[in-house]
């Protein structure tokens, strides 16, 4: 450069427009958000088709002075992150703390995986139903089984679990809640 003036001068800095600093908050932000060391950020800049080596990225983030970033390598971070070029330079206090969207993103994953187990164990359900239906004298047996194992696993806690899916508490009827058919004796 003809002014002598890099990225590594201090100087530099001082004009610098304050969205430069806000992208790379941003980025900083973002990474620990997804737990995402600096190496498993780089790797993944690559895979978007945007390479920035780890240290780039860690003066970007925590150099003194920081280092600017460039349009190729902000697309990138907007893909990698899954956002637009307004968000990635808009000030990092205007979007969530990194550790609400940490909780939030851990939540939405589980939530996936147990809509997933949701459907395998309504797949088990309904071999066990058509067991029973082809095996009538066992129907009542395998519920109370069933339930019976349920119960244990949760150290008897089962029946009054909230993430009981309805159409397992249906199938089982009384099974499920075996108090019920206890109180269903005593009145008759």
């Amino acid at each position: 450069m003809a002014s002598g003036k890099g990225d590594d001068d201090p100087r530099a800095v001082q004009g610098r427009p304050p969205v430069e600093n806000n992208i790379a908050e941003r980025v900083k932000l973002e990474r620990e958000a997804r737990g995402w060391s600096v190496v498993t950020l780089a790797e993944k800049m690559a895979e978007a088709g945007h390479p920035v080596g780890q240290s780039a990225i860690w003066r970007i983030e925590s150099g003194k002075p920081r280092r600017r970033v460039n349009t190729d390598e902000a697309l990138g971070f907007c893909k990698v992150f899954d956002m637009t070029l307004d968000e990635l330079a808009s000030p990092p206090g205007q979007i969530a703390n990194p550790i609400i969207r940490r909780l939030v993103g851990e939540y939405v994953e589980l939530w996936k995986e147990w809509r997933s187990l949701g459907k395998s164990l309504d797949a088990i359900q309904d071999q066990l139903r058509d067991y029973t239906k082809a095996n009538p004298d066992q129907d009542t047996m395998v519920r109370n089984m069933l339930a019976h194992e349920l119960d244990v696993a949760s150290n008897g806690d089962f029946h009054r679990h909230k993430g009981v899916r309805s159409r397992l508490i249906r199938w089982l009827g009384d099974a499920f809640n075996p108090s019920a058919a206890a109180d269903a004796d005593v009145d008759e």
